[in-house]
Formats: structure tokens, C-alpha cells, sequence
């Protein structure tokens, strides 16, 4: 994370599934687990790469059969492991569905109209059927959307150069579901709390100083948001 090294930051291209899907919860907590991967992405010393979709929370693609499936490697595994090592078809069909290269190669969700206006012909691979619900123009008039929270965190990293810059201090690591750390930058503090669970998570925030060794049941955190307008 630091001594010179420059972190390409990503979850999620073209050869991973969507990484909502895969680290969050694309259901219930669709909208806030994109926010919160985000968050981390966007909060750490590197390079942050955005793939197509993710800004609006994009999710994977659940094909109902190998026939479905257009990714050369996908077809070949699925062959083998059913034809070779004898492995059940809908087995090998949902290590695809969670895993799988098609999850994140559907076409991009511009808005509700027909292919979800990508295309008026046939797309070379199907349209994930949540595109009614999930597409760049429902985002862009939703104040509280994804995409808006993006531009939100660009702009933060912008304005705050211990974002960019800053050392890297893991907090409370035995925590369980709670990724915590700290930046600092020339006399500059950022604190990230992201809670990867659907429960709520107390967190031990109160006034005063940080200790040399933080932990969750010694954590004494002088906090101060950044804003997130402009």
C-alpha cells in the first residue's frame, strides 16, 4: 500500500462478475452495498477503475443454460465438468451463474426501452432483466443513485489529497464484518468505516486520541466527516 507502490484499485472487469453480486448484496441491499464498495474503492491509494455498469449498481447476469453462455472458457469448463468429471449440470450451472465471465458482459443498461436501449437488434448476449429498474437514466434523475454518489466520491478525492495520497492503517482487523482504516497526509486524517454485514454494527467512535495499536475494544477516534458536496 505504500514504499512507492501504486495500486491499480478494482473488483470488478470484464473476466470477474459483477462485484456487487459477488461481495455485497444485490438484493435488499442493492443500492447501499454498491455505495459501500464503492466507498472503499474510491477511499484507498491507487488508481480506481469504474467498469461499465458498476456506476449504477449493475448486477450479474443469471443465464438459465449453458446454452446461454457466449464465454469460450465458461463453454469448455462446463464440458469438461459435466462430460468428463461427471459433475451435475445445474451444479456446474451455479458455480457459472456466481462466477461466471458473462455476469459482467451484458450489455450496458442505458435505460428502460426495449434491449434496455442499447441495441434495436439482437444483442450477442441477453439483456439482464433488471434493466427496467437499473439504467443510467433512472439514475441520472435519482438525486440519491449510485451514479450520483460516483461523482461524489470523485470529487471528495479531488478535493482532499490525504485520499489519493495518504498512508494506509488497518483498524479493528478482528472485526469480523467491519473493513476499517485510516489515511493520513500531511497533517491530514481520513477515517473509512464500511460495515460488509446486513446488520447493524457498533463501532467504538468517541473523543480524544487515537491509540498506536487500534482495535475494536480500544478504538478512541476523533472524527470528522468530509463533506461530500462540492
Amino acid at each position: 500500500m505504500a514504499d512507492g507502490c501504486w495500486n491499480s484499485l478494482y473488483l470488478n472487469n470484464h473476466d470477474q462478475p459483477r462485484m456487487v453480486s459477488r461481495f455485497g448484496d444485490d438484493g435488499v441491499f442493492r443500492v447501499e452495498s454498491a455505495k459501500l464498495l464503492a466507498t472503499l474503492l474510491h477511499t484507498l491509494q491507487g488508481t480506481p477503475y469504474i467498469y461499465q455498469g458498476e456506476e449504477l449498481g449493475m448486477t450479474n447476469l443469471r443465464l438459465d443454460s449453458i446454452e446461454d453462455c457466449r464465454d469460450v472458457d465458461t463453454l469448455n469448463h462446463y464440458r469438461e465438468a459435466t462430460q468428463v468429471y461427471g459433475q451435475s449440470p445445474e451444479a456446474v450451472m451455479e458455480a457459472i451463474r456466481a462466477k461466471g465471465r458473462d455476469n459482467a458482459r451484458s450489455p450496458m443498461q442505458w435505460d428502460h426501452e426495449q434491449n434496455a436501449g442499447f441495441t434495436t437488434g439482437v444483442p450477442w448476449l441477453a439483456v439482464n432483466p433488471n434493466y427496467t429498474e437499473i439504467n443510467a437514466a433512472a439514475a441520472l434523475r435519482d438525486p440519491d443513485s449510485v451514479f450520483h454518489y460516483y461523482k461524489a466520491l470523485i470529487r471528495l478525492r479531488k478535493q482532499h489529497s490525504v485520499i489519493v495520497y495518504g498512508g494506509y492503517t488497518p483498524l479493528c482487523q478482528e472485526h469480523p464484518t467491519v473493513w476499517a482504516y485510516r489515511r493520513d497526509f500531511e497533517g491530514s486524517t481520513l477515517f473509512t468505516v464500511l460495515n460488509f454485514s446486513a446488520e447493524r454494527e457498533i463501532f467504538p467512535f468517541q473523543g480524544g486520541r487515537f491509540p498506536p495499536a487500534p482495535s475494536c475494544s480500544s478504538a478512541i477516534i476523533p472524527i470528522r466527516p468530509l463533506p461530500m458536496s462540492s
